[in-house]
C-alpha cells in the first residue's frame, strides 16, 4: 500500500479527482489547448458539434482549415472586447451565424432547455501549458466551460513550507500579464489555493495584482475554521466550483463594469467576481425566502469595506425571477437607500443580466409616480429614504394583494447633513403619526421610525442591511432566539468589522488614535461676584474656553504643523493623504477655516482647506454658505478634495456617515462623541487604497476608553440582550392615569371624534379641559414627569405595536390620544441663571498636551447591546447656585490650575475620565434604570473601585490615595456619584 501523498502534487489530484467523480467534470488534456487562441480546441469543437451541428458544418470545425482559423480569431477577439462572461452569457455572431458558447440554467417547466444545459463541457486540465514563448511554462490546474478558459489555479501545501501566499508571488511574479490566458476579461476569476486559505484576483497586473480572500471567515475574523470532514479550503471544489454553483455565479453574478470618470470622460473597465460573504449572504437569502414565505424580516449586519452594494444589487434582480410553487414569490422588489449611485448599479446589473432595463424604476417625484411605476409593472423601485413613507402607503393600503420586497439600505449619501435635515421634514409633516423627531437623527433611525409607525405590513418581506445595527434595528429586523429564558435577537447574516479588517479591505482606525488635554485658566474680569447656576455656567465656560479664538488657532497649528511633519513628510498613501477636522458646528467649522487659511498661509503651505457644512449660517453680521467660503459648489466638494492644493475638510455634521474617501488617512477630533456616531465618524477613515498602510486620529475633547466602548458593539456580531418589556407599557399608563390629568371617557371622546372625522371644534375643547387640569392639579415636577412618562409612552408604543403579537385597544386609544395632548402641554419655564457669565470672565492661559498613542484593543467577543430603555419621567433640575469666584475657582481646579505637574492630570481624570468610565459600567447603568438611589450608590461604589484599579499602571498615585486615605476615597466616591447620578436623572 503506498503512503498518502501529502505534496502540492497531490492535493492538486485530490481537487481534480473530486471535481471529475464528484461534480461531473471532465478530464482535460493540456496538448488540446490552442496557445494561440487561449481554448481548448478539442472541448469547443466537441461542443459546438453536439449541441449546434449545422454550425460546426459551416465554419468548416472539423479540421484545420482557414475557414476555422478565421473563426477562432473572431472569437479570440470577442472574448478580448467583451470578456469571457458576456461571450459564454450571449454567444458570438460570425457573419450570419450565432454561435451559442453555453446553455444557461433552465428552468422546470422546460425540459429542451434542460437537455440541452447537460451538453455543457465543464473540464479542468493540469498543468496546462499556456505561453507561446516558453512552452514549458505550466499552471496547477485551469477550468474550462465548452473549451473557453473561465478559472485558472495555483496551488500551494503548507505541510511542504508554501502557502498561498507563495501562490500569489507566483501570479505576481511569474505569471506574465501579457500572456493571452492572463489578460483582462480571459478569464473569470484566478485562484490562488493552500489548504488553509483561498485567494482570487479578477484582473492579473503583475506586481499590482490584488488578490482578495475568498474565505468563509472564522470567529467573526479573515481565515477558514478547521474541517472535521476534509480540508479547510474544500468547498472551493466541493461547492463554489461545483457546476450549478459556477453556472449560477456566471449568470448573475460575475460581471465586467464601465466606470466613467466624469470630469474627464475617461472610461475604465473592472471585472467582479463575488466574495465568499456576499455569495453566501445572498443566496441564503434567496433560499430562506421562499421557505419563509412573504412577511419575514431579516437583518444582515455586514462591516464597512464588505460590498453592501453590489449585494444589495445581486439580491435585488434574482428576487426578480425567484418562484414559490411556479408563481412569482414577489411583484415588486423596493430598494430604500441614499446611495445615488445605487440607482444606476441597480439599472446597470439587471440589464446585464435580463438584458431588460425597462423594469427599473426610480421614484424621485412622490406618491405618483411610485403609483404610476407599480401600474406599469416595474419589477424593481427605488426609492430613498424621504420617499419611503409614501411606498409604505401604497403598498398597505391600494396593493395589498401583491407582495414585495424591501429591501433597505442603511447608508447616508454623502450630502451628509442635508439628507438628514430631509429626513426631520417628512417626518416632521406627519409627528402625529410618526412620534416627536429625536435630535441628531440618523437615517438608521429614519427608517426604525417609519417603520414602526405603523404595523410591519404582511404583504412585504424585509431585507435590512447595516454596518452598525442599533437596539431597535435588532427588535424589529433581527432574528429572535432563546437562551434559557431570555428571548435575544441576532443577525440573519454578519460579515463583522474584524474579519474586514483582518481580511485588508478596511483599516484598523484605532491603532494610531491620541488623545489631546487641554489645561487652561480663567480669571473673574468684574469687581462684584454675582451668582450664577454652576451646571450650566460649567458648560458655557467649557465651551467659550474651546471656541475661542486663541485655543483655536492654537489646535488649528498643532493639525496643520502634525499634518506636515507627521503625514507628508512620511510620504503617507503616496503623498496624496487628506485629512478631516471634525467640529462641534457651523460656528467652530468656520473659526477654524478661518484659522487654517491664516496659518497655511504664514506657513507658505501649498495647501488649502474646505469648509463643509450645510445651509446658511450668521457669522460676524455675514450669512456665510460652504459655497461663498470655498470659492465653488457644495456638491462638487467630494470630487474637489481628492485634488490638490486642497488637503483638509473641514466638516460641521456633514461628511460624517457614509462618505467613502481612500484618501483620507487623518482626522482632528474637536467634537464629543459617543456611542454610533463615534464609530461612524472615525471610521471615514477606514477605507483601503493600495498605498495606504495606516491612519491617525488626534483627538482633543473624548478619550480613549470613550472610543474603545464605542466600537467594541460593532467590533464583532452584534446581538440583542433581551426583547423590550411590553409591561414597562402597563407601568407608565398607570403612572399617566394617576396623575389625573384626563379621564377615560375624554380619551374616548377625543379617539372617537378623531376617527369619525369631526373638526377640530369638537376636539379641542375636550383637550383644553385636560391642559388646565395639568396646570391646576401639578406642580412643576408633577408637570415635568407627566410629559416625560406621556412622551415616552407614546414613543415605545409606536414601537411596540409594530412587532408585538397582538394588540391592545386601551393602549392604541391612549397613544391616540397623548399624540394630541402633548404638544399643548407647555414645558415649565426653566430660566437660565447662568446667563451673562461670559460676560464675567477672560481667558488667562491655555495649552494642550498631546499624550502618547495609543493602540486601542478591543474585546474579541460578540457584544450584547441592551434593549431599547423606556423613559420613567423626571423632574425639573434644581439650579445650583454659587458664587462666580467659586464656579471659576472649581473649574480651574478641574480644567488646571496651572503649575503644570501631575496634579493637573490628576484634576483632569477625577473631572473627566472617572465619570465617563464609572458612567460606561453596564452594572451601574442597570442599577440606575431600575433601582432606587441606594442601590445605585451601592453599584457606583463597585464600579468606582474597578476603575480605579484599571488605572493602577497608569496612575499609581491615584491608586494609592484611593486605596490607602479614606477620607479621600469617601469625598472621590460621594463627588463621582453626585456628579453621574445627576446626570440620569437629567
Amino acid at each position: 500500500m503506498n503512503p498518502t501523498d501529502m505534496s502540492e502534487k497531490g492535493l492538486e489530484t485530490l481537487i481534480v479527482n473530486s471535481l471529475i467523480n464528484d461534480a461531473g467534470y471532465v478530464p482535460g488534456d493540456p496538448k488540446d489547448y490552442d496557445r494561440e487562441h487561449a481554448v481548448d480546441l478539442a472541448k469547443l469543437m466537441e461542443f459546438v458539434k453536439v449541441t449546434q451541428p449545422k454550425v460546426f458544418e459551416t465554419l468548416s470545425l472539423g479540421e484545420d482549415t482557414p475557414k476555422r482559423t478565421k473563426f477562432l480569431h473572431r472569437l479570440q477577439g470577442e472574448i478580448a472586447r467583451r470578456g469571457v462572461i458576456d461571450v459564454l452569457r450571449l454567444g458570438v455572431n460570425d457573419g450570419h451565424i450565432k454561435l451559442e458558447l453555453f446553455y444557461s440554467t433552465p428552468s422546470e417547466q422546460n425540459p429542451k432547455a434542460q437537455e440541452l444545459y447537460k451538453q455543457n463541457i465543464f473540464s479542468v486540465t493540469r498543468q496546462l501549458q499556456y505561453s507561446m514563448d516558453n512552452t514549458k511554462l505550466a499552471l496547477d490546474m485551469a477550468i474550462f466551460i465548452n473549451g473557453l478558459p473561465v478559472i485558472t489555479f495555483e496551488l500551494k501545501n503548507k505541510i511542504t513550507k508554501q502557502t498561498v501566499e507563495d501562490a500569489v508571488q507566483q501570479y505576481k511574479c511569474d505569471r506574465d500579464s501579457r500572456e493571452l490566458l492572463f489578460q483582462f476579461g480571459r478569464c473569470a476569476v484566478h485562484f490562488a489555493v493552500d489548504d488553509h486559505e483561498v485567494r482570487m484576483c479578477t484582473h492579473l497586473k503583475d506586481k499590482a495584482s490584488w488578490f482578495l480572500p475568498f474565505n468563509k471567515g472564522y470567529n467573526d475574523g479573515a481565515g477558514n475554521p478547521p474541517n472535521p470532514n476534509g480540508i479547510a479550503t474544500d468547498y472551493l471544489w466541493k461547492e463554489t466550483l461545483q457546476k450549478d454553483s459556477l453556472t449560477n455565479i456566471l449568470e448573475n453574478y460575475a460581471q465586467i463594469v464601465e466606470k466613467k470618470d466624469e470630469k474627464t470622460g475617461r472610461k475604465k473597465h473592472e471585472q467582479i467576481f463575488p466574495r465568499y460573504h456576499q455569495l453566501d449572504v445572498v443566496r441564503k437569502l434567496l433560499a430562506s425566502a421562499p421557505v419563509d414565505g412573504v412577511g419575514k424580516r431579516y437583518l444582515i449586519q455586514h462591516s464597512a469595506g464588505s460590498g453592501k452594494s453590489n449585494s444589495i444589487s445581486w439580491l435585488a434582480h434574482q428576487f426578480v425571477g425567484l418562484e414559490k410553487d411556479g408563481k412569482a414569490l414577489f411583484d415588486t422588489i423596493i430598494v430604500v437607500t441614499d446611495r445615488r449611485v445605487l440607482d444606476k448599479q441597480l439599472r446597470d446589473n439587471i440589464k446585464r443580466f435580463a438584458q431588460v432595463s425597462s423594469i427599473v424604476g426610480a421614484v424621485t417625484e412622490g406618491s405618483q409616480q411610485l403609483r404610476s411605476f407599480l401600474e406599469q409593472g416595474k419589477k424593481v423601485i427605488i426609492t430613498t429614504v424621504q420617499k419611503f413613507p409614501f411606498v409604505l402607503d401604497q403598498i398597505g393600503d391600494h396593493h395589498r394583494n401583491s407582495k414585495f420586497a424591501i429591501i433597505i439600505d442603511e447608508a447616508h449619501s454623502s450630502q451628509g447633513g442635508r439628507t438628514a435635515s430631509k429626513m426631520n421634514m417628512v417626518l416632521a409633516e406627519s409627528t402625529a403619526q410618526y412620534g416627536e423627531p429625536e435630535p441628531e437623527e440618523d437615517i438608521e433611525d429614519a427608517i426604525n421610525k417609519i417603520m414602526t409607525s405603523r404595523k410591519m405590513l404582511s404583504n412585504a418581506s424585509y431585507f435590512a442591511f447595516t454596518a452598525t445595527p442599533k437596539n431597535k434595528t435588532l427588535e424589529i429586523f433581527g432574528e429572535p432566539y432563546s437562551e434559557g429564558d431570555t428571548v435575544k435577537h441576532r443577525p440573519f447574516h454578519a460579515y463583522t468589522m474584524k474579519q474586514a479588517i483582518q481580511e485588508g479591505f478596511i483599516l484598523d482606525v484605532l491603532q494610531n488614535y491620541t488623545p489631546v488635554d487641554s489645561y487652561y485658566r480663567l480669571i473673574k474680569s468684574v469687581e462684584n461676584d454675582p451668582e450664577f447656576d454652576t451646571r450650566r455656567a460649567r458648560k458655557k465656560l467649557r465651551r467659550y474656553v474651546e471656541s475661542h479664538n486663541y485655543a483655536i488657532r492654537q489646535k488649528a497649528e498643532i493639525m496643520i504643523d502634525h499634518f506636515h511633519d507627521e503625514v507628508i513628510a512620511r510620504h503617507k498613501i503616496g503623498g496624496n493623504a487628506r485629512a478631516m477636522v471634525v467640529c462641534s458646528g457651523i460656528e467652530r467649522a468656520i473659526q477654524y477655516y478661518h484659522a487654517f487659511c491664516a496659518y497655511l498661509t504664514e506657513r507658505k503651505s501649498p495647501y488649502k482647506a474646505i469648509v463643509a457644512f450645510s445651509g446658511e449660517y450668521d457669522y460676524g453680521g455675514k450669512h456665510l454658505t460652504e459655497s461663498n467660503l470655498n470659492g465653488f459648489p457644495g456638491n462638487t466638494i467630494p470630487d474637489t478634495f481628492q485634488h490638490d492644493p486642497y488637503r483638509f475638510l473641514i466638516v460641521a455634521d456633514k461628511f460624517q456617515t457614509g462618505y467613502d474617501e481612500p484618501l483620507l488617512h487623518t482626522m482632528y477630533v474637536d467634537k464629543q462623541l459617543s456611542g454610533i456616531k463615534a464609530v461612524q465618524t472615525l471610521s471615514r477613515l477606514n477605507r483601503a487604497h493600495p498605498l495606504k498602510t495606516d491612519t491617525f486620529i488626534l483627538d482633543f475633547m473624548n478619550d480613549a476608553e470613550v472610543i474603545q466602548c464605542a466600537f467594541s458593539d460593532y467590533y464583532r456580531t452584534t446581538i440583542l440582550s433581551n426583547e423590550t418589556n411590553p409591561n414597562k407599557l402597563h407601568d407608565l399608563k398607570s403612572a399617566l392615569d394617576g396623575y389625573q390629568v384626563y379621564t377615560q371617557l375624554q380619551i374616548n371622546d377625543v379617539v372617537s371624534l378623531f376617527l369619525k372625522g369631526e373638526t377640530r371644534e369638537k376636539i379641542d375643547p375636550v383637550l383644553d379641559a385636560c391642559v388646565a387640569n395639568y396646570h391646576a392639579e401639578l406642580d412643576e415636577d408633577g408637570q415635568v414627569d407627566f410629559k416625560g412618562k406621556a412622551k415616552a409612552f407614546v414613543r415605545m408604543y409606536n414601537f411596540l405595536a409594530s412587532i408585538l403579537p397582538y394588540a391592545n385597544a386601551q393602549w392604541e386609544r391612549l397613544s391616540i390620544f397623548l399624540n394630541f395632548l402633548i404638544p399643548k402641554l407647555p414645558a415649565p419655564k426653566e430660566d437660565d441663571l447662568s446667563k451673562g457669565i461670559l460676560e464675567t470672565i477672560d481667558m488667562d492661559s491655555y495649552r494642550v498636551e498631546i499624550q502618547a498613542v495609543h493602540k486601542i484593543q478591543l474585546v474579541d467577543d460578540n457584544a450584547e447591546i441592551d434593549p431599547i430603555l423606556i423613559g420613567s419621567g423626571g423632574k425639573k433640575a434644581e439650579p445650583e447656585l454659587d458664587h462666580l469666584s467659586n464656579i471659576i475657582k472649581a473649574f480651574n481646579e478641574q480644567f488646571g490650575n496651572i503649575d503644570w505637574k501631575d496634579a493637573d492630570k490628576i484634576r483632569k481624570i477625577i473631572a473627566e475620565e472617572l465619570p465617563g468610565k464609572v458612567s460606561a459600567d453596564k452594572a451601574y447603568q442597570n442599577a440606575m434604570n431600575q433601582n432606587d438611589k441606594q442601590n445605585a450608590r451601592i453599584e457606583h461604589d463597585k464600579a468606582l473601585e474597578r476603575v480605579i484599579v484599571e488605572m493602577l499602571t497608569d496612575h499609581t498615585e491615584l491608586f494609592k490615595q484611593f486605596m490607602d486615605n479614606q477620607s479621600f476615597k469617601k469625598w472621590l466616591a460621594d463627588t463621582i456619584f453626585n456628579e453621574t447620578y445627576k446626570k440620569k436623572l437629567a
